[in-house]
């Protein structure tokens, strides 16, 4: 899903897109961090957890720079393929937050993945709500806004994790 949709976002000129496909980039990495930190002692899940908020900080700061850009450039996002896109992400979303669901607590590692899992539902919301207000209003505002909120969930979500 990374690829496509960075593919997509590209094609698209959509930071929304952009910004959640960097999002499910640092998801797989968490996954995969997750998945190496299962039987192992506590203290391994809470670094493996860590690794996950900074890597997630690196990656928010990347998108809000991306928005800046583009806001100092201009685009013209399309409207349907973030849309479509957004229908596509948002299922795999909910089938890895379905997946995640009864393990959520066993953990600060499988605490950070449900933390990245239930904000890329919302990001991936915000993307097809804001594909319907660029299609409406033909303005690139509701998608560098999105790009925007997802950077700042993003962030908020690293914070939480770093707490852990």
């Amino acid at each position: 899903m990374f690829v496509l949709e960075l593919g997509v976002g590209m094609v698209a000129q959509s930071t929304g897109l952009i910004a959640d496909s960097l999002d499910m980039f640092a998801d797989a990495a968490v996954y995969g961090v997750s998945l190496y930190a299962v039987g192992k002692a506590a203290k391994l899940k809470l670094k493996a957890a860590h690794f996950s908020g900074w890597l997630q900080i690196t990656l928010a700061l990347g998108v809000l720079l991306e928005v800046a850009r583009r806001f100092l450039y201009g685009s013209e996002p399309v409207s349907g393929l973030m849309m479509g896109v957004g229908v596509v992400a948002l299922i795999a979303n909910i089938t890895c937050l379905l997946l995640i669901f009864k393990s959520r607590n066993q953990g600060s590692h499988m605490k950070a993945s449900w933390i990245f899992s239930a904000n890329d539902v919302l990001a991936n919301v915000g993307v097809i709500t804001a594909g319907i207000l660029v299609a409406v209003t033909e303005s690139q505002i509701p998608d560098l806004v999105i790009g925007i909120i997802i950077g700042l969930v993003v962030l908020n979500g690293a914070r939480r994790i770093l707490l852990l």
